[in-house]
């Protein structure tokens, strides 16, 4: 584990948030694609660390990364660029479920993993799994890892009871998520770290225990069956 991300990494993105017009970006070009070619060596290592210990479905680090260029078309704000380089690395095969996200720019760098939009059956699924084995949910929420590298399950909620549950039901306030990740967000200080790249894979190592659980859940109907 070699590869850093270097301090002048960290300044162009600054520099940029400061300056996030298309003059300014054009005449630092040189500067961005340094930037841009440090973040691939990143991400490649990243990527290489991570198939240590998950099967990864992405195939190179320059695949993982999102482009800088935001999309203005529907947004309010309309600075053309993103003052930080954000990837993805896709778990491979239907029985492998969750992803994980990773995001690098000054005072925003954070690591976060889980169920960020599920699609209806399989948010269904997962509220049925809550309903029927809460008890399960408890134990799995307070393992120790995951509380002391995340602390609590994130994510957007409805304001009352899902349709088919009851506001009363002992689990109300988990079931009203519509999203279920985790999140770790890291100090500027720690991001040029030489040892940032070995605490960013052992914090996605650490979500195994949930992605586990998950793909169990995912992958099954309330009888345990297969669904694959």
């Amino acid at each position: 584990m070699t590869a850093v991300v270097d301090s002048s990494t960290m300044r162009f993105l600054n520099e940029l948030r400061k300056n996030n017009n298309r003059d300014w970006f054009n005449r630092n070009k040189e500067r961005y694609l340094a930037a841009n070619k440090n973040m691939i060596s990143f991400a490649d290592a990243f990527l290489n660390e991570m198939c240590k210990h998950d099967h990864i479905e992405t195939s190179s680090g320059k695949e993982s990364l999102f482009r800088i260029y935001r999309d203005t078309r529907f947004s309010k704000d309309k600075t053309p660029y993103k003052a930080y380089w954000a990837g993805h690395f896709k778990r491979a095969t239907k029985k492998l479920r969750g992803g994980y996200y990773f995001q690098i720019g000054p005072g925003e760098t954070l690591s976060a993993g889980g169920f960020f939009n599920p699609n209806p059956a399989d948010l269904l699924r997962i509220r049925k799994d809550i309903d029927q084995n809460f008890s399960d949910w408890k134990k799995l929420l307070s393992n120790k890892t995951l509380v002391k590298t995340f602390g609590k399950i994130q994510g957007d909620k409805v304001a009352t009871a899902p349709k088919g549950f009851s506001k009363d039901n002992s689990a109300i306030d988990l079931l009203r998520h519509k999203q279920f990740y985790f999140e770790r967000n890291f100090a500027d200080a720690e991001v040029t770290s030489k040892n940032f790249l070995r605490e960013m894979n052992t914090t996605f190592k650490n979500l195994r225990v949930y992605f586990d659980y998950m793909s169990d859940v995912l992958t099954t109907d309330a009888n345990g069956i297969s669904t694959l």
